[in-house]
């Protein structure tokens, strides 16, 4: 049982890493072609690649928790709620209650860890399906963002604002038409990002947490022959899931510096495509958050590509999306089948 159950986990890591290339091929292509069709209007400039992480920086953090998740068979559509409410509630409290940005944060934290608590137990313990537990966090989410708030709240906090636009000027960058160099910068948001990024990947990769979640989500039931706490290592998915849509969301707030009702509406999405596009499969079992940042850097590029082309709606971000994540989930079912012919 055993031998079997790490035979086709092999044959899954195989596929995956086929799906990884591909994914990381199309985002080099994707952003080559912008550099030549868009040179004239900067694109080929360094602060237009940082851009990709200074925009995308808390879908970043979320889209991690996203893809542990599902790598247990699982999915979070509440992440975009949650990030909602996290900014509505540290708006709130920030500009009408008086609280410092330092309690905003652990009020981020507490949201997140809540969420993960809660949705982690009824997926893990009382075995309900992910989707409904997580569909009703959604609503709920939705639903006490505006009962904080139904008008936008604007963050003026000079503490948050000095977070917000504190520049990091790297030794790259271009220069203007008239000589002046102009270096290229991110933000502190970036910065955590990135940790945030290389933590999950050491954790999935050397941790035992990491290899648990990787088993269970392959075969449940063989894990549990091994000795594996299925249910344990779920509940800690979904904690470090609602932690991460915390810390997210809280850098969602700190690129909008505002909260508002419709704030992140479809991230979810954003977020489980780029786990998908990212050699994630839906099925569980596989998956790497190296993967899910280039699914972020697609997604990034998709919307840099449409905004500087400057004609087109901002929807067509959706539907190019849409028609990516659809691919390769029929690349997935493909290679699937071909690894099921081979056993």
């Amino acid at each position: 049982m055993k031998g079997k159950a790490l035979l086709g986990q092999k044959k899954k890591l195989s596929g995956t890493g086929f799906l990884l290339l591909v994914t990381i091929v199309l985002f080099f292509v994707m952003y080559a072609a912008g550099m030549v069709v868009f040179a004239d209007k900067g694109f080929a400039k360094p602060q237009m690649f940082l851009n990709l992480f200074v925009s995308n920086a808390g879908l970043l953090v979320i889209a991690m928790g996203q893809t542990i998740v599902m790598i247990t068979g699982g999915i979070d559509i509440s992440v975009g709620s949650v990030t909602a409410l996290v900014c509505m509630v540290a708006a709130n409290q920030m500009e009408n209650h008086g609280t410092s940005a330092y309690v905003a944060v652990l009020i981020a934290l507490a949201i997140g860890l809540a969420y993960g608590v809660i949705q982690g137990f009824l997926v893990s313990y009382l075995e309900i399906q992910p989707f409904i537990v997580t569909l009703a966090g959604m609503f709920f989410g939705r639903g006490m963002t505006s009962i904080v708030s139904t008008e936008m709240i604007s963050i003026k906090n000079e503490t948050f604002l000095a977070w917000a636009n504190f520049k990091i000027n790297l030794p790259i960058g271009s220069y203007s038409r008239r000589g002046k160099f102009l270096p290229a910068y991110i933000y502190p948001t970036v910065v955590i990002a990135i940790l945030i990024v290389i933590v999950i990947m050491l954790i999935m990769k050397y941790s035992k947490f990491g290899r648990s979640v990787y088993a269970i989500g392959g075969n449940a039931q063989s894990a549990m022959m091994m000795g594996l706490n299925v249910k344990k290592t779920r509940l800690k998915a979904y904690i470090l899931d609602g932690l991460l849509a915390g810390i997210g969301g809280f850098l969602f707030c700190l690129n909008s510096c505002a909260g508002f009702v419709e704030q992140a509406k479809g991230l979810e999405m954003d977020a489980i495509s780029s786990a998908v596009i990212g050699g994630t499969l839906l099925s569980g079992g596989v998956g790497t958050p190296f993967g899910t940042l280039f699914g972020v850097l697609i997604k990034g590029t998709i919307s840099s590509l449409i905004t500087t082309q400057g004609t087109l709606s901002s929807w067509w971000v959706r539907i190019v999306l849409s028609a990516l994540l659809c691919f390769f989930i029929v690349l997935q079912s493909v290679i699937g089948s071909i690894n099921k012919k081979k056993g």
